[in-house]
């Protein structure tokens, strides 16, 4: 967390279709943080939950504006029942592009891996 906490963060406020009402984030631009693992262009994002669901997401999905890794939602931290305590979140509401169901699918709450395969990847 302090990791995520010290690269620049950034925040939107958006709906979600797991959620009542426009929702506030704050976190880390997922490209950000690749960034600053050092991910190899056209690298394959594998995401992975708490609760054991996974998702394959391109490194061109890492986009600004784009997903961020939240940590704060409505300014405070989510607890795991609350879909922390971190959260993989599009600005859906910012392009119809982050509104699909791949895009969903790639939505990860309680999220506490990411693993960073190298190699060309196709959305």
């Amino acid at each position: 967390m302090a990791m995520l906490q010290a690269l620049p963060h950034r925040s939107f406020t958006t709906t979600t279709i797991w959620t009542k009402g426009p929702q506030r984030f704050e976190g880390v631009l997922l490209r950000d943080l690749m960034r600053a693992l050092g991910a190899p262009p056209g690298a394959m994002l594998l995401a992975h939950a708490q609760n054991a669901y996974s998702a394959r997401i391109p490194l061109s999905s890492a986009t600004d504006p784009g997903p961020i890794i939240a940590y704060l939602r409505n300014g405070k931290p989510m607890s795991l029942r609350e879909k922390g305590p971190l959260w993989l979140v599009f600005p859906y509401d910012a392009d119809r592009r982050w509104q699909t169901e791949v895009v969903y699918s790639r939505s990860i709450w309680q999220l506490d891996q990411i693993t960073i395969a190298p190699g060309p990847a196709a959305d």
